[in-house]
């Protein structure tokens, strides 16, 4: 789709990939339920189509929008976040090759890492990505890449992305940015110097608990060490290895994308109220939101974020103990793994998302309570985790 004048994000998220059809006008694109296509003629292929493992129109439609809304070279679907993680690993990186990645990080991406990467050959070491010097320091000779996650989860750690990237680039390495936390609409890794950004498309991006899927977006013009061209790479081992986002979950999150702005502003503006709240309740002993003026990396984070996101963190008095019966005995907060739904959930991450990473550098504190904060009217959140605090810390 294209206009005299540059269009928005709330209109690419609408429009990109979402041409009305030909044939019928629909405005929605369909969801292709097909494995195969018909060909005119041996190789003649209609609009490159000829079995869905490949391409598929649908998957199409949502790579040619994520594309758009990060401003990458081209975006590709699969069936998961680690699945996209992973496929960026097997494209990007050979046995010998070593890997930079965050003291705070999802525990399903370190376990990537950890237990699947490093028996193949991929090493990998922990810095903390808020010190750009701590960075440089962990890079070796073998390094090929970068990690970040900016916020990170489950602590919001913020990334000097340009800076990093600058380091990074300096040293052969890539750069990989999980955007999950932060959206496209809140910021664009790619026009800050990062070279590859993947998100879990479960999360923001769907945006309501009904989907699993994973996107990988790529920069124009950015090659590997060895001078291989990083797109061409990610597409190869996308239909290589087969791990894609099926037609009705590529549908789904595309769905979700023409809402996305909106939904993050009332993400945002609840987040900053469960904030306001939690600063003023004595059960609360620490707060870990990149809004916070105090926060580490927040005037990075109001650099280049739009706004702080819906993520929220905090410690309570009386450690592990009282921080899971805190999360089991909200009622409108839903206990619950993922993040990023229309609906607000609560976690102990300590014994749910991050336990995979228990007793390594990046274990997370046994007092840590995390909030993926939804689109409810927040005066009732506020209430609901009150009541929870009033009664247990």
């Amino acid at each position: 789709m294209s206009t005299d004048a540059p269009l928005g994000f709330s209109s690419r998220a609408i429009h990109v990939g979402s041409e009305p059809d030909p044939t019928t006008g629909a405005v929605v694109p369909p969801i292709y339920a097909t494995s195969t296509y018909k060909q005119d003629g041996v190789g003649g292929l209609r609009g490159g189509y000829e079995y869905s493992r490949s391409a598929n129109p649908t998957r199409t439609a949502l790579e040619d929008c994520f594309a758009s809304l990060e401003g990458g070279e081209r975006a590709f679907a699969f069936a998961s976040g680690l699945a996209a993680e992973d496929c960026i690993i097997r494209s990007l990186l050979s046995p010998g090759d070593h890997v930079v990645v965050p003291t705070d990080a999802y525990g399903g991406t370190y376990r990537l890492f950890n237990r699947v990467a490093r028996p193949w050959g991929i090493e990998h070491s922990i810095a903390k990505i808020a010190d750009v010097e701590a960075v440089r320091a962990a890079i070796r000779p073998e390094t090929r890449m970068i990690w970040l996650e900016t916020p990170t989860n489950p602590l919001l750690g913020i990334a000097d992305i340009a800076a990093i990237a600058e380091v990074a680039h300096e040293a052969g390495a890539l750069v990989v940015v999980d955007n999950t936390f932060a959206t496209a609409y809140l910021q664009n890794p790619l026009a800050l110097g990062a070279d590859v950004v993947v998100h879990s498309t479960t999360k923001y991006s769907g945006g309501h608990s009904d989907v699993v899927g994973g996107i990988v977006v790529t920069k124009a013009g950015v090659t590997t060490a060895s001078g291989e061209d990083v797109t061409e790479r990610i597409g190869f081992h996308q239909n290589a290895m087969g791990a894609v986002a099926g037609p009705f979950d590529a549908w789904l999150v595309l769905r979700g994308l023409k809402t996305l702005a909106v939904r993050m502003e009332r993400h945002c503006d609840n987040a900053e109220a469960i904030v306001d709240f939690l600063k003023g309740h004595d059960g609360v002993t620490a707060i870990y939101y990149p809004g916070l003026p105090d926060q580490v990396g927040h005037e990075i984070a109001a650099r280049q974020m739009k706004r702080f996101g819906g993520m929220v963190s905090f410690r309570v008095k009386g450690g592990e103990d009282v921080a899971v019966k805190v999360v089991g005995e909200t009622q409108l907060w839903t206990l619950g793994e993922s993040l990023g739904g229309v609906e607000s959930l609560i976690e102990h991450p300590g014994r749910m998302t991050h336990a995979s990473v228990a007793g390594t550098e990046l274990e997370v504190p046994a007092d840590l309570i995390r909030l993926s904060v939804g689109i409810e009217d927040v005066e009732d959140l506020i209430a609901d985790l009150k009541q929870a605090l009033d009664r247990l810390t």
